[in-house]
């Protein structure tokens, strides 16, 4: 069994792409990282849980503790494209809302916008109802054209933390994104909009979690999410 964990940890870290932009931004953050890492009784290499909401400019990063996924830290969003709703077309300028995952081959130390990674948009969801678009991204630069951008210090430090976690052998990060909290009273105060069917299936996965505290494994039947 031990063996085994490690060939996983070697198979992953095999797959990281990098650069010395990344290596620079990982070698300026780790220390500190673990450093509160330690202070929380929390593992280094830790499997990661994000989750994105769009009206409050927020992105959430979940850490496991034991079974369960507790809240590492809240960053700002410091800029995004669109408004609450899907991404449906190509050169809509929306950012994505749905549930998607990344892995190692997603990060992108090279990107133009400092550091970024691929959210994996149009997921299965996403071209079932043939909605279009690529290389739909959270990154740096703090300049968005339908992708979630961060300031240049938070990206290093999230990249930092999903690079710690697919070297601990997480296959892929789950990446949440919702238009808004997904409370009742939020619900209610959207009944009207045209997206309110499609945030009802989201929520389902929301609630998932806030029962849970673990998110959920994520299937398309028939045109919807379903969750386990």
């Amino acid at each position: 069994m031990f063996l085994k964990i490690i060939l996983l940890a070697v198979l992953s870290t095999l797959q990281i792409p990098t650069s010395q932009r990344a290596e620079q931004a990982i070698k300026e953050n780790k220390a500190a990282l673990k450093q509160v890492f330690a202070e929380q009784q929390i593992p280094w290499n830790s499997s990661l849980y994000i989750r994105i909401f769009k009206a409050s400019s927020e992105l959430e990063l979940w850490v496991k503790s034991g079974v369960k996924f507790r809240l590492f830290k809240t960053y700002p969003i410091c800029n995004f494209s669109g408004q609450p709703g899907p991404k449906l077309a190509t050169g809509d300028w929306q950012s994505p809302e749905g549930f998607y995952f990344v892995k190692p081959i997603q990060l992108n130390p090279w990107s133009q916008y400092h550091l970024s990674f691929n959210l994996g948009y149009p997921n299965k969801y996403d071209r079932a109802h043939g909605r279009t678009g690529s290389a739909l991204m959270v990154h740096g630069n703090c300049v968005s054209v339908g992708c979630y951008a961060m300031t240049d210090p938070l990206i290093e430090e999230i990249y930092t933390l999903m690079v710690a976690a697919f070297e601990g052998g997480q296959p892929y990060i789950r990446v949440h994104a919702f238009p808004f909290r997904m409370t009742t009273e939020n619900m209610k105060a959207h009944k009207e909009n045209r997206w309110y069917g499609f945030w009802q299936n989201l929520k389902s996965g929301y609630d998932f979690f806030s029962i849970h505290d673990r998110p959920p494994n994520v299937e398309v039947v028939n045109g919807s999410y379903v969750f386990d």
